[in-house]
């Protein structure tokens, strides 16, 4: 189990990766973001982007599983009051890889709440081309080593 205590400016964690299927990006759109770039085909290749690209809250829900797996289910994480930043910087399009990291810009301790402590993060997720498709700004929370 990872503590607040284990967490230090500076550090990078490689999250993982996952393959965007387009029947499931499809599929996500008709039900949470049904814009026709995301949904049809035909509509997506008329549109400024020329083909089928994944809503930006499935990317975003594709980072939040990749940041459990590969970071949060190992440490004491009390949830966060939300993020900072989003930005999609790069259209994710059926058959991309992506990989995500974590990069953490500070740790602080909570002056209110002993129990705890504060992390504040950059995550970036990249293609399988290496180029940054979304960035986030990040707060987490994490309980403090028992017994310190």
């Amino acid at each position: 189990m990872r503590y607040w205590e284990d967490v230090k400016a500076g550090d990078i964690v490689e999250l993982g990766s996952h393959t965007m299927d387009k029947e499931r990006m499809i599929a996500f759109a008709r039900e949470f973001d049904p814009q026709p770039f995301h949904t049809d085909e035909k509509a997506a290749e008329a549109s400024i982007w020329g083909g089928l690209i994944a809503s930006g809250w499935l990317t975003g829900s594709v980072l939040m599983r990749l940041l459990y797996d590969g970071f949060l289910k190992d440490t004491a994480s009390m949830g966060s009051p939300g993020i900072d930043e989003l930005r999609w910087l790069k259209p994710v399009r059926p058959g991309d890889m992506l990989t995500a990291r974590l990069t953490v810009l500070e740790v602080t301790a909570s002056r209110s709440k002993p129990d705890r402590g504060i992390m504040r993060s950059l995550m970036e997720v990249l293609n399988q081309h290496g180029e940054v498709v979304m960035t986030t700004a990040g707060v987490n929370f994490f309980r403090r080593r028992p017994g310190r």
